[in-house]
């Protein structure tokens, strides 16, 4: 066993999973994991910029997690950044704090590496479930990008595009500083327009229409299922490999862009950092499933931070 941390730095949220690795048997042992909403990509898509108190929360939760990793003695330390950081002219300012607080510099990975990692976190205890056909369709909703990869046991296309439930509600939803609160149908068609130009430029490299079995990553995914289960409170153990049909989809999306702030945030399964974005997080999960004709999504707690991990191991 190699004890490893994995850190995952997106456009809404920072992870960190520290586990013991058996490469050869396929076994990872899950010592601690958790998230923090830090919403590092705060405006970028406007200013082009990571804003400086958006870096200080996340370096906030840097120095958390360097606490962590040091009481577990994790012998290898990996940090992944995505969409956000990409973009940002200022993410100099970003790769020095990381490297003051964890003594490593964040990766800032390309949108195809991001996805190697994202199916191999999220396919690798499901290639031993024969009753789930294949090709699977691995789609990763962030919050600033989404990840479609298509494979059996490895990946054979993959496409980053720009849509994710932080820069959708952004670019949309918010007028004034202000989120909208419900959205206008105006609004919704805007997102959905979005949505079906980036699905058309996905499959321009990936071949959606050959996807048998739809997975679905990330907090936007995990929250609507959260609530299809009508959990008392997050539970991953019974999130993971959960399957909700399309019709729960459905029904969850219109219900996410028809409620208020207050009802959404009631709910018991939702994250405070997620209220004001599931709207567009789940539009882009129900505009997939129509485009592929999914009648349902597989959904796995374990996914680019497992395989981010797995590359270390």
């Amino acid at each position: 066993m190699t004890r490893v941390a994995a850190v995952d730095c997106g456009t809404n949220s920072i992870r960190l999973l520290v586990a013991d690795c058996d490469p050869a048997t396929g076994e990872l042992i899950e010592l601690d994991r958790r998230m923090t909403i830090v919403r590092l990509g705060q405006g970028v898509d406007r200013t082009g910029r990571l804003a400086p108190e958006a870096l200080e929360r996340t370096f906030a939760a840097c120095r958390e997690y360097a606490g962590v990793i040091k009481e577990f003695g994790a012998e290898r330390l990996r940090f992944v950044a995505t969409s956000a950081s990409r973009d940002a002219e200022n993410r100099a300012d970003f790769v020095r704090g990381v490297l003051d607080i964890l003594g490593v510099e964040p990766e800032v990975i390309s949108g195809d590496q991001e996805a190697e990692f994202s199916f191999t976190g999220a396919t690798k205890e499901l290639t031993a479930h024969e009753h789930l056909e294949r090709p699977f369709l691995v789609v990763d909703i962030g919050g600033g990008s989404t990840e479609f990869v298509v494979g059996e046991e490895h990946v054979r296309a993959a496409r980053s595009v720009d849509i994710g439930c932080v820069r959708m509600t952004e670019r949309h939803l918010v007028v004034d500083g202000v989120v909208t609160d419900p959205p206008t149908a105006e609004q919704v068609a805007a997102i959905r327009a979005d949505i079906e130009a980036a699905l058309d430029l996905a499959a321009e490299s990936v071949p959606l229409a050959e996807a048998r079995t739809l997975v679905g990553l990330a907090g936007s995914v995990t929250t609507v299922a959260g609530i299809a289960l009508e959990l008392p409170e997050y539970e991953s153990s019974a999130i993971h490999h959960s399957r909700i049909s399309y019709e729960q989809v459905r029904a969850i999306s219109e219900r996410m862009l028809k409620e208020t702030h207050a009802e959404r945030a009631a709910i018991p399964v939702m994250h405070a950092g997620r209220v004001d974005v599931i709207g567009a997080g789940a539009l882009v999960l129900l505009a997939i499933m129509e485009r592929i004709g999914a009648s349902e999504v597989v959904v796995s707690e374990h996914d680019i931070l497992d395989g981010i991990a797995w590359s270390i191991a």
